[in-house]
């Protein structure tokens, strides 16, 4: 009894040290990340009117949107800043910062006039524990109105995301363009029983009421666009403070990405076709659509383009004669190189102005990859279209000649890491600029002449700080001659390695592995928070643009499916092997992080190499094709990736799924040695959390080492504050744990 008594109080000794040591790394851990939270990101900015002094100086102010982690309120905080800019319509004279930051609160949408005399603001708040949603106009400095929207009861709420979601002044500002749900009727009970009701007295006051189904199916968009079923149309009167739900649009379709056309006749919006059933929209720009146009006297509804593909980002020149656009194939990837094509409102005629790339061309252009346009793109002679997209692992910023559709770089000069647009008006560029190590700054400049668009001269109006203890690069890996894809030979592919700029010698340090998702998306040069702090905590970090990745042509995007689970499973693994061979790294120490299609590689890593990743940490990872096909919003995406074609009444055969199991992680999860966490979102729709629990019962049962955090109230993108730092210290701490670190 006694020697059982002295093991027992060694292991209560050592149980309570490993305690007390995972309390001091998660500390640490934690105070690191609080640390790079401190970095804001800006979302928006807009150009206000050209104001020119008594004295004839002229200047604009900068209206700009943030976010911030807020830790302590478990909240993204968003606030604004302005900013004044002294210029001569050609360089910046003078520039700084007009006052504070103020937080935003409750703001849903907000959108200044065309002359910015006026504002609109879209406002959500929750009284007696109902939400309300109010459309406020505010005249300078004095609200003059606050409509509730809710109250009025002409359609369900307002729609505030980037599918759907716009809110526009006419041009002569005096209505205003919105996309709401639309009103259902009243539904109750077959047994419910009430008043009698005089017939004749109410017939015009009466609600309709539909007995027995209070309990129907409504189809809605899928993940991140949860509620969001029957788009429609709406215009605000100002003056009268009517509302008026748009008739005429096609039943089959759903509106949205709407403006006002030339002369206020009528509305351009883009329309998704929504039959038989409506599929995942988010980050899925490949689904049926087009543009079209409504006319208000006549509520006659004319379609402008073509019904076989799918349209996105319309956007309306400054001399209102010409509307540019992203097109690209139905289905097939659901990301992939898009044509810009602009359509002219006169000729009606359309033209394809930069068509799909499949290699790239001799000055290094890739194509255009991005499924959403600035809110303003075009130069201010109604000529140049300005893009920020990928060209292989670094975000440019391109400007697009419509006349001849030349292609130039306006970023070609910069040694730095991505650039996104956020605005462009009367040629005054803003931008932000950010690197692995370095986070968002904020810059602006004048767009040069054509032919000259790389020598702008940049202006810094919010700087940013520089993480000096980190260092990357762009690495670039040619596969092995056994690893080329026949069909689509001599493919490349990239990765972005980062590292503690100073390391101890003789010490080499562990690497956290880190495939991004989609499969056809893209990690660029810029700034992510997990990889700094990692960094910081002295792990190197190696992020993989495999074959198929977005940025590199679209043969590269088209070799993928069909060849999932090997063809980007061997190019992860030849980038890691590729790495370790510079000899910085312990190959002892690799871990393998990755979420979506990403956690569809981890899972795949660790079952084909099952001695090589010592810890994997995975976020609603797709684990089997065969049972997630009749549960995601995009089943379409298990067929492709799979090599099949996807129609809407294909029926499964025995052999398609077969190829779908083969094709899956949980195919080798008997062969998994590796230590696993696995992160899951409660309400994602688009790789649900069976998946996950799939997987984790099959380590269970294995006695693999496994762990599974579950977030309510999060999706697919486990992106609530609370939920994504949690999952990182968590993350952080499994990989120390099963490193040995």
């Amino acid at each position: 009894m006694l020697g059982v008594r002295i093991t027992l109080h060694r292991l209560i000794s050592y149980s309570a040290v490993m305690s007390c040591k995972v309390l001091r790394e998660s500390g640490e851990i934690a105070q690191l990340y609080r640390d790079q939270c401190r970095f804001p990101s800006v979302c928006r900015a807009d150009v206000g009117p050209l104001v020119i002094s008594r004295y004839g100086g002229k200047y604009c102010n900068i209206y700009t949107e943030w976010t911030q982690r807020d830790l302590e309120r478990n909240e993204n905080v968003k606030f604004c800043r302005q900013y004044i800019v002294f210029h001569d319509e050609h360089s910046v004279v003078f520039s700084g910062a007009s006052g504070n930051c103020t937080e935003i609160k409750g703001e849903l949408l907000s959108k200044d006039s065309p002359s910015g005399e006026m504002k609109a603001v879209l406002r959500e708040s929750s009284i007696k524990g109902e939400d309300k949603q109010f459309l406020e106009i505010w005249h300078k400095n004095s609200k003059l109105k606050c409509i509730n929207l809710i109250a009025l009861g002409k359609h369900g709420k307002v729609y505030e995301d980037d599918q759907f979601g716009c809110l526009v002044w006419s041009h002569s500002e005096t209505h205003l363009l919105y996309v709401a749900e639309k009103k259902r009727a009243k539904t109750e009970s077959y047994f419910q029983q009430g008043p009698e009701i005089d017939e004749e007295e109410n017939v015009k006051t009466k609600e309709e009421v539909l007995k027995g189904q209070q309990f129907e199916f409504y189809e809605d968009w899928g993940e991140a666009l949860v509620n969001k079923s029957s788009p429609v149309l709406c215009v605000l009167d100002i003056e009268s403070n009517n509302i008026t739900v748009l008739e005429g649009i096609p039943n089959n379709i759903s509106p949205g990405q709407a403006f006002w056309a030339p002369n206020d006749t009528g509305l351009v919006f883009v329309g998704w076709w929504h039959e038989p059933f409506r599929l995942g929209l988010k980050f899925c720009p490949n689904r049926k659509s087009s543009l079209f146009y409504v006319d208000l006297a006549s509520g006659k509804c004319e379609q402008l383009s073509s019904d076989s593909r799918g349209v996105s980002s319309p956007r309306l020149s400054p001399d209102l004669c010409r509307i540019a656009y992203l097109e690209c194939d139905v289905f097939g990837p659901h990301q992939q190189c898009t044509r810009l094509c602009v359509y002219d409102w006169y000729t009606k005629k359309t033209s394809v102005v930069v068509d799909v790339v499949r290699r790239a061309r001799e000055d290094g252009f890739t194509g255009i990859y991005c499924s959403k346009l600035s809110p303003c793109c075009w130069s201010a002679d109604s000529q140049r279209v300005l893009i920020s997209c990928a060209q292989r692992s670094r975000r440019d910023l391109l400007v697009v000649d419509t006349s001849i559709g030349e292609v130039s770089r306006v970023t070609s000069n910069s040694q730095e890491g991505s650039w996104s647009l956020l605005n462009i008006h009367r040629d005054l560029m803003v931008v932000s600029c950010s690197s692995p190590n370095c986070p968002p700054d904020l810059r602006v400049g004048f767009l040069p002449p054509k032919g000259s668009e790389s020598n702008t001269s940049w202006v810094t109006l919010e700087e940013s700080q520089t993480q000096t203890d980190i260092s990357w690069q762009t690495l670039n890996f040619s596969p092995p001659p056994e690893e080329n894809n026949s069909s689509y030979p001599g493919l490349d592919f990239d990765g972005i390695l980062l590292r503690p700029k100073e390391i101890t010698p003789g010490r080499k340090l562990a690497l956290g592995v880190m495939p991004h998702g989609g499969p056809h998306a893209v990690l660029v040069s810029e700034w992510l928070l997990s990889t700094a702090v990692l960094c910081k905590m002295g792990f190197g970090v190696l992020l993989v643009n495999y074959r198929g990745s977005l940025g590199f042509g679209q043969d590269s995007i088209f070799s993928l499916p069909g060849n999932i689970g090997t063809q980007d499973v061997k190019d992860v693994q030849f980038a890691v092997d590729s790495v370790l061979k510079l000899g910085d790294f312990d190959e002892q120490k690799i871990a393998v992080i990755g979420g979506s299609h990403g956690g569809f590689l981890a899972c795949h890593l660790i079952g084909q190499y099952p001695e090589f990743y010592k810890a994997c940490v995975t976020r609603n990872p797709v684990t089997n094709l065969t049972s997630m096909i009749g549960s995601t919003d995009i089943p379409d995406w298990c067929m492709v990736e799979a090599g099949y074609d996807y129609k809407t009444d294909i029926q499964l055969s025995p052999a398609v799924l077969e190829q779908m199991l083969n094709k899956s992680p949980i195919k080798h999860v008997i062969k998994v040695k590796t230590p696993v966490l696995l992160m899951l979102g409660e309400d994602d729709r688009r790789v649900p959390n069976k998946q996950g629990i799939e997987y984790y019962k099959a380590l269970k049962a294995l006695k693999v080492p496994v762990r599974l955090l579950w977030y309510p109230g999060n999706n697919h993108a486990l992106s609530k504050v609370d939920a994504e730092s949690d999952a990182f210290v968590n993350g952080a701490l499994w990989m120390l744990q099963h490193l040995s670190l």
